[in-house]
């Protein structure tokens, strides 16, 4: 019978497993990627974001203004129920959904936006006059003031 020490053991034990260990290592990359994920994980992945159009199509067109209709509608039997005079829901989501001369609510907020920004400049050439300094140059301060605001997103 032949005498093998432990530490000759240890070395063909190691010999043996290292190829079989890295093989199974190498396969195993695809279940190491979906580690946590699935419908059970706590956060899931989020689904891909729908492209955005500047215009809905005829369909969103069409299911927004039945939305709107049936909100207007709603708001009117409120007030008819409070006993005040009604909302024309007509009148009112025609206006609403014409949401001005073309520009988008995007345009409208901008806009609201550059006339709120404008609105502080002024207030603030107020403050400096009062401290006794210039004023500054009211639309290339609200030009910077706007680009700082787009910048810090």
């Amino acid at each position: 019978m032949v005498a093998i020490d432990a530490g000759t053991v240890l070395v063909l034990i190691t010999l043996l497993v290292a190829p079989i260990a890295a093989i199974v290592f190498a396969r195993s990359g695809p279940a190491w990627n979906s580690i946590g994920k699935g419908p059970l994980a706590i956060e899931p992945d989020a689904p891909a974001a729908p492209p955005v159009s500047d215009r809905p199509s005829a369909a969103e067109a069409a299911v927004q203004a039945a939305e709107v209709r049936q909100m207007l509608a709603a708001r009117a039997e409120r007030q008819r129920r409070r006993g005040e005079q009604p909302v024309d829901v007509e009148a009112e989501a025609s206006r609403l959904l014409a949401g001005g001369e073309g520009a988008t609510g995007a345009d409208k907020m901008a806009a609201e936006l550059r006339a709120e920004v404008r609105q502080l400049v002024i207030a603030r050439n107020e403050r400096r006059r009062r401290a006794g300094l210039h004023p500054l140059n009211v639309e290339a301060e609200t030009e910077r003031e706007l680009a700082d605001l787009v910048g810090s997103r």
